[in-house]
């Protein structure tokens, strides 16, 4: 419920389950800052499960982000936020609502952030969520969790992703909560992008999930997740960077920042161990999804094609050139050669490297390597969830970005994580100063953004994105553009080379390599 006084038009106050928290207003909406949906993960909490929060007594301030979970690289968007403490109370939530009336009723978007599994924040700015929550008359909940060797190595006498138990324990307080937030619970809808597109999927195939959202959003979904035996290997190898095992008793004792730093050494000696971790080395990500047989069954296109998620509305998509991301800021873009190229069909290309040739024989070795590793790492996991979905019997909606992110003179094409400032109007934020170039957004770009909220925030409400269901027949799709179209699936020469593929749990290729 929400306490009344005489401020509440400024600084509104909210009684959630723990205890009340005061928010503040800002441009027309209702904004509760770091709000904790799990107890501090540290002490004898530490890789365990999420805990319920601690209740509190009196008024909570809910101003302020919560603090940054461990995380390697830095906190992307972080630099210069006085409003971001330290601490070690990593587990919070932060909402934005029109107007926190228990009697609204308002449906609910759940951002659940991306950054390879090892790092991101919810208090970046390119996820304020201000706009969504304005413009679709909503209620947005973003969220951190556990990230790296917290939140997703493989541990002895520690379950198996933690990461996403923490988003399941958020999910949780937002059923408990939200409506207090003028949200309705029963119309939640989780979307996020790469690393968090992941993390939706995973929730999709979970039990522990099952009734907590109605409908979801993928956006550019990795299809890496792990087998138990591939975890295993690479968390003693992570253990092995601090001279230890990869148990709780080995470990509990470490600060954050020592595994954060065991997982900074591990990453650039990845590629070297090919033969060993097949797929999974290029990547220099030791983290990811774990199928563990126990909180997450199957794979997530298992489990949706076994009708799993079948009543929950699907959304999947991705961007026409993902990878060429990567390959700018690896400083390569536009000069891969042959031996790259090759080397990446051959390892990545369900057909060979003779198949990849054979069909975009007009192909530069450049444009090969970016192709079968787009294709390889989010087009086609994006598009077989939604495939999936449908075979288990759900609706699935799909959609591809084309349009050029305008830095360097469209060099980047419509790379990997266009679509986050597209969708929240962040242009000036994060990966957002690089591919808008600082520059202030054309009246296209804002168009096409607001086109990216209106469907989501649609959706969010009615299921209804305004296109088409995706089918087999005629396998219509969003096309985003200066012009978006509902058309077919333009990548229907990737489509067919990966028809019939199975994204299993990434394999341990050689243990003796």
């Amino acid at each position: 419920m929400t306490i009344p006084g005489p401020a509440e038009s400024v600084e509104p106050v909210v009684r959630t389950s723990s205890g009340a928290v005061r928010g503040r207003t800002e441009d027309g909406l209702t904004v509760f800052r770091g709000i904790p949906f799990a107890q501090p993960p540290v002490g004898d909490a530490r890789f365990a499960a999420p805990r319920r929060p601690r209740p509190w007594d009196g008024i909570r301030d809910a101003y302020a982000f919560g603090p940054p979970p461990p995380q390697d690289l830095g906190v992307a968007g972080t630099a210069g936020s006085s409003d971001v403490p330290g601490g070690d109370d990593w587990l919070t939530a932060n909402v934005w609502t029109p107007a926190p009336d228990p009697a609204a009723h308002r449906p609910v978007m759940v951002w659940i952030h991306g950054g390879a599994y090892k790092m991101g924040h919810s208090g970046s700015p390119a996820y304020d969520a201000r706009r969504i929550a304005a413009d679709g008359d909503l209620v947005v909940v973003t969220l951190n969790y556990r990230l790296g060797m917290e939140g997703f190595a493989h541990i002895e006498g520690a379950p198996a992703n933690r990461g996403l138990l923490d988003q399941i324990a958020a999910l949780v307080w937002v059923q408990e909560n939200i409506a207090a937030f003028g949200g309705d619970p029963d119309q939640v809808t989780i979307f996020g992008e790469s690393a968090g597109a992941g993390s939706v999927a995973a929730l999709l195939a979970m039990p522990r999930a099952a009734g907590l959202f109605r409908r979801a959003v993928a956006q550019s979904v990795p299809g890496t997740f792990f087998s138990t035996a591939l975890a295993a290997d690479i968390g003693t190898a992570l253990a092995a960077e601090l001279g230890l095992r990869p148990t709780v008793e080995d470990l509990a004792d470490l600060t954050p920042d020592q595994l954060v730093k065991a997982g900074q050494a591990l990453a650039p000696k990845m590629p070297g161990n090919v033969p060993r971790w097949g797929q999974a080395a290029p990547t220099v990500t030791p983290y990811a999804p774990v199928v563990d047989g126990e909180f997450l069954p199957v794979t997530p296109w298992q489990a949706l094609a076994a009708g799993a998620a079948r009543d929950v509305e699907l959304i999947a998509g991705h961007n026409r050139d993902e990878n060429r991301l990567f390959t700018a800021m690896a400083g390569k873009l536009g000069e891969i050669g042959e031996d790259r190229a090759s080397a990446a069909l051959r390892l990545y290309a369900p057909g060979g490297e003779a198949a990849y040739r054979a069909a975009f024989p007009d192909a530069s070795a450049n444009d090969l390597y970016e192709r079968v590793q787009t294709d390889w790492l989010f087009a086609m996991p994006s598009l077989h969830l939604a495939e999936a979905h449908l075979a288990g019997g759900g609706r699935s909606h799909v959609y591809e970005l084309t349009w050029p992110a305008p830095a360097f003179d469209g060099a980047l094409g419509a790379c990997h994580a266009l679509d986050i400032p597209l969708l929240f109007g962040t242009f000036q934020a994060d990966l957002g100063l690089l591919q808008f170039g600082g520059a202030e957004p054309s009246p296209e770009a804002l168009a096409l953004s607001s086109g990216f909220r209106a469907a989501w925030t649609a959706f969010a409400r009615t299921g209804d994105p305004g296109w088409p269901a995706y089918d087999t027949r005629q396998r219509l799709v969003r096309v985003f553009d200066a012009e978006s179209a509902v058309a077919p699936y333009p990548e229907e020469i990737s489509r067919r080379l990966w028809e019939g593929y199975e994204f299993a749990p990434l394999p341990l290729v050689d243990p003796k390599a």
